[in-house]
């Protein structure tokens, strides 16, 4: 038997907790227009094209094959592959196959990846109880809502340095987020919530050795999302101020004040502020290696006639755990981490897809990386997290110097991500699945069975 939050605790009314609640019954949630449905779509379109994409890297076999064990008669669908898992289990492996590229969708201000557990989140939970599209949108706009605020009152670089940011926000904003569309009560998600901030986790230690751990971050969070809410609907008990409240999370990172500068939907809401990667690499690594692709093609610049690279960030991308990194490079991550090499790469090869990564001792661009250094440029330490700059200078043999700044991160278009996400299902599914796939998610507003995309997400081997 669930408790009235009132009768919870005396302070009830006046946790993150609460404001959480009250932004949940808000009718401003129900006022979906087309520039949040669309947004809703693209994050979606992004998640399952990597996912798709991510499918046989090891990570993906790992989490899947894990998720697997828990084969089930009703459950929901892992992304690409047949058969159903456990609720908990699919959301894990599509949130860890949805980061396999780290090519996930990114807002700034809470340096969190929220797409990778929401998403999943909301999509196991539509197989578990019907929902209408506009429901699951209207979810998936509370998740990246209350994610992102909880990214912004806690994290900044000195606290990323050590927690990975997206094992914070995630777990809480996909909680509510699934407490939403299973319809709790007050009560209910109160303690769905309490019981979410207790798993918050991740540790950017991977990020020195190149180590996978990170991969699975969002898988946990999601399952830890799934598992909360179900656990709350069934009448567990979750303290409501345990994010806030004196041994709460807040306090554990040391920023017990936190509460006090949450706000819900105080502006445009958050998911309109997320962006989607053009580049398979870290949030810091983009706006520099976008830049560094400008100069490359505006200038045709060939390798040998390079003699030093300049690169410009703000301090919050040159001191994330990975970023400043010139090598050697033992493995892909590290790759995909490291600013230098992904400018590097661009220039070298004209591009920033995926096939960059594939030669990691390659003798020419362990050349450049001798050449290229990392400086932190105060405006645009200013400027973050509303806007991330990012400047390269490339200096040639004879004296010339090719130079481009962006002021912020360049953003993949909903027709960008659309395009890659087609080209990933065709590839897996066939023309007519995939045709099937996209054409459910450009009407999914109109559904009355969002649930309906796990069959369609299903691979036939």
């Amino acid at each position: 038997m669930t408790v009235p939050l009132s009768v919870v605790s005396p302070f009830a009314r006046h946790t993150v907790v609460a404001s959480i609640i009250d932004a949940t019954r808000s009718a401003a949630l129900c006022e979906l227009n087309d520039a949040l449905i669309t947004k809703v779509k693209t994050c979606l379109f992004d998640l399952i094209g990597c996912a798709f994409e991510s499918r046989d890297l090891p990570w993906s076999r790992e989490a899947v094959h894990v998720a697997q064990l828990s084969g089930v008669i009703h459950g929901a669908a892992i992304i690409g592959r047949s058969g159903q898992s456990s609720f908990g289990d699919a959301a894990f492996a599509n949130g860890v196959m949805g980061h396999g590229l780290v090519r996930e969708d990114m807002h700034s201000a809470s340096i969190s990846h929220l797409g990778i557990v929401v998403i999943p989140t909301l999509l196991a939970l539509a197989q578990y109880k019907k929902v209408t599209g506009r429901h699951f949108i209207q979810a998936a706009v509370l998740g990246y809502e209350v994610g992102a605020q909880v990214g912004r009152v806690v994290m900044d670089a000195l606290l990323a340095r050590i927690h990975r940011p997206t094992g914070i926000t995630g777990p809480i904003g996909a909680c509510v987020a699934a407490s939403y569309l299973l319809g709790l009560s007050d009560a209910q998600t109160a303690s769905a919530i309490g019981l979410s901030a207790n798993t918050t986790a991740g540790f950017n230690q991977w990020a020195h050795t190149g180590g996978s751990e990170m991969f699975f971050h969002p898988g946990f969070a999601a399952r830890n999302a799934v598992t909360a809410a179900l656990l709350a609907e069934q009448g567990a008990f979750g303290s409501p101020d345990a994010m806030d409240g004196e041994a709460g999370l807040f306090a554990s990172l040391h920023k017990p004040q936190a509460g006090m500068k949450f706000q819900m939907f105080s502006g445009a809401p958050e998911i309109l502020s997320v962006y989607h990667k053009p580049v398979p690499a870290c949030n810091f690594a983009q706006t520099a290696t976008q830049a560094a692709l400008r100069v490359s093609l505006a200038h045709g610049i060939q390798s040998h006639d390079i003699t030093a690279i300049r690169i410009r960030v703000p301090h919050s991308a040159a001191v994330y755990p990975g970023c400043d990194f010139s090598g050697p490079f033992e493995n892909i991550l590290q790759a995909k981490m490291s600013i230098q090499f992904n400018v590097v790469a661009a220039l070298l090869n004209a591009g920033v897809t995926e096939k960059n990564f594939s030669s990691l001792n390659d003798s020419e661009l362990k050349r450049l990386l001798t050449l290229t250094t990392l400086e932190q440029d105060p405006l645009m330490t200013q400027s973050y997290p509303e806007k991330q700059g990012g400047e390269v200078f490339v200096t040639l043999k004879d004296g010339a110097v090719r130079h481009a700044r962006l002021d912020n991160v360049v953003n993949a278009s909903f027709e960008e991500v659309q395009t890659r996400f087609k080209d990933a299902c065709i590839a897996h599914l066939g023309q007519r699945r995939a045709d099937a796939l996209e054409t459910f998610i450009m009407n999914i507003e109109n559904t009355q069975d969002a649930g309906l995309i796990g069959a369609l997400m299903e691979s036939a081997t």
